[in-house]
Order: structure tokens, then C-alpha cells, then sequence
């Protein structure tokens, strides 16, 4: 196993969906921002060396202000994000010089993925080069093309999560691609450059939250111990 596994935790968020001035990722989510929690997560980790967020500029003195507020204190380092995603990843991965470290890359506002997960990823990557988590979809899906709509086997189709994992060189040397329209998500960016894409089973309260309705989801689990 290699000995370093480094995260990268991107949280680029806005409020817009939120209806809120605030960046989602530092709403309240039972009494501290929600990217406290995605930390804590990480940073409960023994196995994990580094972890690296990446802000944007903007946000990086709210940032401060809240960890002294809420004496935080789970080590990570801070990076300045980019205009997009895909921009904040690379700056993130400028700062991984091990080629042989693992590299998790997370998004900020899933305060909600379970230390398993984590672990499988890192393992499965460790022997495939690379893995992501998915969960399967409980509803019947349709497929639109044109005007008309028609059914679709949900068993063929994964709904993805985050933490992506990837051996060091092999994210690296995706991203110094240039930006393209199908890099939906990191393994994408893996994709293009070669790499087949290895599967591990998500938790479903991995959400993703983007929408005040995700938010009270959240509280509702982390209330009650999931």
C-alpha cells in the first residue's frame, strides 16, 4: 500500500441555489459550517498523510474566521481555487509532488460520506489506479431524445459520488489535458486520457448538498447517527 494518501477537498460553491448570500459550504449544518463536517471526516482518518482545500480567494478570510469561531482544528493546508472546477483541481494537484500517493478528490458539501467508503476507494485504488463510488438509482428511469421519451434500465445505470481516488500520475498527467466539454467529474478527466474507470459501492447519504431540501436531509441524518 502507499504510504501517502492525500485529499483534495474543493468546496467553489455559492448560495444561488441556497437562496442565500452565504457560500453553501459554510452554511450551518448542526451548529457549524457544513465543510467542518466534511473535514472532521477526513481528518478522523488515520491512514490519510495531507489534506488540501481549495477556496476561492474570496473565501479564504471568512474561512479563517470561521475555523477561530468554531476552534477548528483539523490540520489541512489552503490553495486558491480557480474560475471552475476543473481549475481548482489542478491547482489542488500542483501541490501533490509524491506520484505515488493516492489522491482523493472531494467535493466540500458532501459532509456525509462514511469512512468505509473512503477506505474501499483508497484500497481499490491502490490495485486498479483509480476508483469511484456510486450508488444505484431506486427509480424507473427515461431516456429523452428529441421529442419522444422511452424507458431505460436502471441496473445498467451508477449515479457517482465523491471521494474520486486516482494513483498521483494518473490524475496528474489527466489534467494537464485541456478542458472539455464531456469532464462531468474527475474520472472523466481520467477517462479521456486512457484510463479505465473502476467501480465501489457508495453510501446513499453521500448527498451532495446543493438545495435547502439537502441541507434539512442532512440535519435529519446526521441526527439521527447515520
Amino acid at each position: 500500500m502507499n504510504s501517502d494518501r492525500i485529499v483534495i477537498i474543493v468546496a467553489g460553491g455559492a448560495g444561488s441555489r441556497m437562496g442565500t448570500d452565504i457560500p453553501k459550504q459554510f452554511l450551518t449544518l448542526n451548529g457549524k459550517p457544513i465543510l467542518m463536517h466534511t473535514l472532521n471526516v477526513f481528518g478522523s482518518i488515520s491512514s490519510i498523510t495531507e489534506i488540501i482545500l481549495v477556496l476561492p480567494e474570496s473565501q479564504i478570510d471568512l474561512w479563517s474566521d470561521l475555523c477561530k469561531r468554531h476552534n477548528f482544528n483539523i490540520p489541512h493546508s489552503i490553495i486558491k481555487g480557480g474560475e471552475t472546477r476543473f481549475s481548482s483541481v489542478s491547482n489542488g494537484l500542483a501541490m501533490v509532488n509524491n506520484m505515488d500517493a493516492l489522491v482523493a478528490i472531494h467535493d466540500g458539501v458532501r459532509p456525509l460520506v462514511s469512512s468505509d467508503v473512503i477506505e474501499n476507494c483508497f484500497v481499490a485504488a491502490a490495485q486498479f489506479g483509480n476508483a469511484i463510488p456510486v450508488i444505484k438509482p431506486v427509480e424507473s428511469i427515461r431516456l429523452s431524445e428529441n421529442l419522444s421519451t422511452y424507458p431505460f434500465d436502471r441496473e445498467k445505470v451508477s449515479l457517482v459520488q465523491t471521494p474520486q481516488v486516482f494513483k498521483a500520475s494518473i490524475i496528474k498527467k489527466g489534467y494537464e489535458a485541456n478542458w472539455q466539454p464531456s469532464f462531468t467529474d474527475d474520472a472523466s478527466v481520467a477517462e479521456f486520457s486512457g484510463e479505465t474507470i473502476h467501480l465501489v459501492e457508495g453510501n446513499r447519504e453521500n448527498i451532495k448538498i446543493t438545495n435547502l431540501l439537502d441541507l434539512t436531509i442532512a440535519e435529519v441524518l446526521i441526527n439521527s447517527g447515520k
